[in-house]
């Protein structure tokens, strides 16, 4: 029954967006790779290598951007999908036989998702987000939303990288291109970068339900998603037309769990790394995760490793290692249920407790001494200040037919590709895909050059 359904839910996972093409006998790359292959090579992804990870705007080279964060997941994710790969094809060698896939196109899908997962962050990392979101809460954004649709606003109030991420996968925008379909990524790849495939509302977080805990889906992308499910056959969550949601792609799991093992035990180096964590905390966290998944054989090793930062950079590796493993015998062995769509939380809140309750401590820590350091917090606060104003001052000029003092100039800034939408609602989203695509010094110099504190350079 399993293999049927693993065979259902792949059959059309080749097919790509916007592009009929398929491999032949000559391409020495999967469709999978070349998915991996386009999202190194495009824009969005290069600008993460100046948009906030943990450490906003981070002098030490030591420090990980969104950009490093994403590579580091990528390969974390590309060995969760090549383990679980090779495990489903060993049991059920239908699926290679019927639908021609290795355990590497597994691996590549999982890892493709994986680098683009964070594609759609604004700068100044979730304090962008929020103050994206306080903005168009605000009474200054009512006479930009008024006449908005209760879906459109819901979209605006609550924006989610995840879903400006999968707008960047998944749209073209006429300006720039009259072939549809973005990036033109496979179905798989799409369905596995989704980890909420809902639109905004009605708001089901309270379902306690992994895949209904954010959206992931603009109004403008919900006929887009809607087609690739159907496609994979996608199990619906109580779909009527106000209410679009749909179980996960099984390997979206694999993407969570790769964020989730690199934010917890990766934050906790970089701030080691800066001097917020002192070595002993840091030793003993990574220590009693190895101990706790009976992996002492760093005990011996260790000795010959005598600078501090090699220690923790060694124990790291072996943590994540660890984590990969246990992450994917909980797929393996919930694979029914992952399928039927029954199973809806991260993999990794099925750990052993004693691994969960060290996971928390390490999330508790990291809270504490990185993420509320007076340092983070400074710059925070400046994204508070940038964006709002820098919203305000491109959707007035985008949305205002009249001429004001600065109209001209500051609609000149806006990219051509912005200024297109089909209505107020696109236009609006194309302000906000602008904005959140900036990184943080970008949108911090032109802050600075509208405000007139500092000129731009020539």
């Amino acid at each position: 029954m399993s293999e049927e359904k693993w065979i259902k839910t792949l059959t059309n996972s080749k097919l790509r967006l916007g592009n009929s093409s398929k491999s032949t006998d000559d391409d020495i790359r999967s469709e999978f790779q070349k998915d991996f292959d386009r999202i190194v090579f495009s824009s969005p992804f290069r600008r993460l290598q100046n948009k906030t990870q943990v450490l906003p705007l981070p002098k030490s080279d030591y420090v990980r951007n969104r950009l490093t964060h994403s590579l580091e997941t990528s390969s974390v994710g590309r060995s969760l999908g090549n383990i679980v790969g090779k495990t489903l094809l060993t049991k059920y060698p239908a699926i290679k036989e019927k639908l021609k896939l290795s355990s590497f196109d597994f691996g590549y899908m999982v890892s493709a998702a994986c680098l683009a997962h964070d594609i759609g962050n604004p700068p100044f990392g979730h304090a962008g987000e929020d103050a994206i979101n306080h903005f168009f809460k605000s009474k200054e954004a009512e006479k930009f939303t008024f006449d908005l649709d209760i879906k459109e606003i819901a979209d605006l109030q609550n924006f989610e990288g995840n879903s400006a991420g999968f707008r960047l996968l998944a749209t073209s925008l006429k300006s720039q291109n009259k072939i549809e379909g973005g990036l033109r990524l496979t179905f798989g790849t799409l369905a596995t970068f989704v980890k909420y495939p809902k639109e905004s509302l009605p708001n089901r977080k309270h379902e306690g339900k992994a895949s209904l805990k954010k959206y992931g889906l603009f109004q403008t992308e919900v006929e887009t998603y809607s087609n690739i499910a159907i496609s994979l056959k996608l199990i619906a969550q109580n779909n009527k037309r106000e209410d679009y949601a749909w179980k996960r792609f099984p390997l979206a799991f694999l993407v969570e769990a790769s964020d989730d093992i690199c934010y917890h035990i990766i934050d906790l180096e970089d701030g080691f790394n800066v001097g917020l964590i002192g070595f002993d905390e840091i030793y003993d966290f990574y220590t009693a995760i190895l101990d706790k998944c009976n992996n002492d054989g760093y005990k011996r090793k260790l000795q010959n490793v005598v600078d501090n930062r090699s220690r923790i950079t060694y124990l790291r590796s072996l943590v994540i290692n660890s984590l990969i493993f246990k992450a994917t015998d909980i797929f393996v062995n919930n694979e029914d249920s992952i399928l039927s769509g029954v199973f809806d939380e991260p993999l990794l809140k099925r750990l052993d407790k004693d691994l969960i309750d060290i996971l928390d401590k390490i999330k508790k820590k990291s809270i504490e001494k990185i993420y509320n350091s007076k340092s983070i917090l400074k710059i925070e606060a400046a994204g508070y200040q940038v964006v709002p104003f820098l919203l305000d001052a491109f959707i007035k000029a985008q949305l205002t037919e009249e001429n004001y003092e600065g109209k001209k100039q500051i609609y000149g800034l806006l990219p051509n590709q912005y200024k297109i939408g089909e209505n107020k609602y696109e236009k609006i989203l194309n302000v906000v895909m602008f904005i959140s695509g900036m990184t943080d010094r970008y949108a911090v110099e032109l802050y600075k050059n509208l405000k007139g504190i500092q000129l731009a350079d020539y």
